[in-house]
């Protein structure tokens, strides 16, 4: 088996794809060496050992937490304040994280933590580092955030398998943190004051979620391109919709881009021939506007991108020490503002691609609109047609689906509230928005393989005249597991298993660049 490619922490720029291929575990993690980046990880150290021998009062270190900041804690308990906080934030509720979202998230707070500005010990960073190149993924509940101060709850359960608490997933399987560890031939830390709450007071549930909605979009933007394509070849669509100057006229760089893939699906260029009749002089909205439907998407990714990695990259907890202004910085970092708008703006983009994918499914079906094809699609021949259905349940899914999509748009952002005494009076909310996301985009990508399926039967019942070559690859690999519809079945599992291979990138859907 080839080596597993090193991301190295600490001096270069992390973007999205690798927090990805981290979550993912085609990729290890690993400290810098570089002289210069382990002196700004000591220096940040010592500036908190520094505060505490000068009897200085540093916020969670000797004081206690949120409301309780003007409680001073007594010397002899500073040392168990760590793992009281750690503990008490114990309360997440909900189903779990995937192993998958689990291991974004704690990839995204090593990132951050990374940067050196939080006073961990580097020992601590490399056991985070431990833990995710092991496959020791700490078991976070996915309910209990309001995305300021931080994730608090769902992160307390990285600290707390750090420390040998609670559960993790090992092999993919749930177990005890310490046998766990155990497992990877590691052992717990004793958490050093500040270190729960750097690990804890940052944004980096919802960013680490983000990044992998943000990776899934991408592609289900590719799709929907590549699904559009084919419904152009089996509705007798018009190429010409699509013509690079009607983008040159409103240069929407996503717009340009959709446009440009749908040409090469369907090998259309201006010169091109018309070399069959059609019935209508345009196509309806959900071929003809599919540019403009799809290009908000890249667009919304692309600004998304920005916001994403500025924060993936940020210092995000509180207090931060930094050398440079030789004090703690009581700050408010941990405010997930920025990544809440990035997904309330992608789940609705995403959403709409759901929207377009199921209006093309109900031209497919509907006799009037799909061009000469059977009414939803009945593959039966002669008189066994009429007593068969075809697609029709499988259009009524797609609009179920697409309907809980459409509802989940409400903006998460616009249900702050205040809590913790009043202290915590202001919260963004970025990690509802970013389950949200994640929820639309599971529930589009199920629409889109759902649309794979009638455009396949489609180029069957057409017998692939008129198709182009995406059209005829996609047709191909779906056949090779998936039989054409020739009498009614159930088709559930021909949806989950399709779903499998498209998430598995085994579907040749076209070049997805970032």
């Amino acid at each position: 088996m080839a080596e597993l490619p090193t991301l190295t922490l600490g001096t270069s720029f992390v973007r999205i794809e690798e927090v990805v291929a981290l979550a993912q575990g085609r990729a290890r993690v690993a400290l810098s060496n570089d002289p210069a980046y382990r002196a700004q990880l000591e220096a940040s150290l010592a500036l908190l050992r520094r505060a505490l021998a000068q009897g200085q009062a540093v916020y969670g270190v000797t004081t206690g937490f949120g409301d309780s900041c003007e409680v001073a804690v007594p010397e002899s308990e500073i040392r168990t304040l760590p793992m009281n906080l750690v503990r008490f934030h114990g309360c997440g509720t909900g189903t779990l994280f995937t192993q998958e979202q689990c291991a974004a998230i704690l990839a995204a707070r090593l990132v951050s933590l990374a940067r050196g500005y939080s006073g961990v010990r580097p020992r601590m960073l490399e056991a985070l580092c431990q833990l995710l190149n092991a496959r020791v993924i700490p078991a976070i509940p996915s309910e209990g955030s309001v995305g300021a101060s931080g994730d608090l709850t769902p992160l307390s359960y990285v600290a707390a398998v750090v420390a040998g608490e609670r559960e993790a997933y090992v092999d993919g399987q749930l177990c005890d943190a310490a046998p766990a560890l155990a497992h990877a031939g590691l052992t717990a830390l004793a958490l050093e004051p500040k270190e729960s709450l750097a690990i804890m007071n940052g944004t980096s549930a919802m960013t680490g979620l983000a990044c992998l909605a943000h990776h899934a979009a991408l592609r289900l933007s590719r799709l929907a391109t590549a699904l559009t394509a084919m419904a152009c070849d089996v509705l007798h669509g018009v190429p010409a919709h699509f013509h690079e100057r009607i983008s040159a006229l409103k240069p929407h760089p996503g717009q340009i881009t959709c446009s440009r893939w749908l040409r090469e699906d369907l090998q259309w260029n201006s010169d091109a021939q018309h070399s069959r009749p059609r019935d209508r002089l345009q196509d309806r909205y959900s071929l003809r506007c599919a540019p403009q439907v799809i290009g908000v998407s890249l667009d919304a990714l692309q600004m998304a991108r920005g916001m994403i990695e500025i924060e993936l990259g940020s210092v995000n907890d509180n207090p931060i020490l930094d050398p440079q202004s030789n004090e703690p910085l009581f700050s408010g970092n941990f405010y997930g503002g920025h990544i809440c708008f990035a997904m309330d703006a992608l789940k609705n983009t995403i959403a709409n691609l759901a929207d377009l994918l199921d209006r093309q499914l109900a031209l497919l079906c509907n006799p009037v609109t799909n061009a000469g094809l059977p009414a939803n699609l009945v593959g039966a021949p002669g008189p066994a047609a009429q007593a068969h259905f075809g697609f029709k349940a499988m259009q009524i899914t797609c609009s179920a689906l697409t309907a809980e999509a459409l509802k989940l748009t409400m903006p998460a952002s616009a249900f702050s509230r205040s809590t913790e005494n009043h202290n915590q009076d202001k919260v963004s909310m970025g990690t509802i928005a970013a389950r949200d996301c994640l929820r639309i985009v599971e529930l589009s990508e199920t629409v889109a393989v759902i649309h794979l399926l009638a455009l396949c039967q489609a180029v069957d019942l057409r017998a692939g005249a008129n198709c182009h070559a995406r059209s005829r690859e996609l047709h191909a690999a779906v056949r090779t597991a998936i039989p054409a519809h020739r009498e009614d079945r159930r088709m559930d599992h021909d949806i989950q298993q399709l779903l499998q291979r498209y998430r598995n990138d085994e579907l040749p859907i076209g070049e997805v660049s970032p």
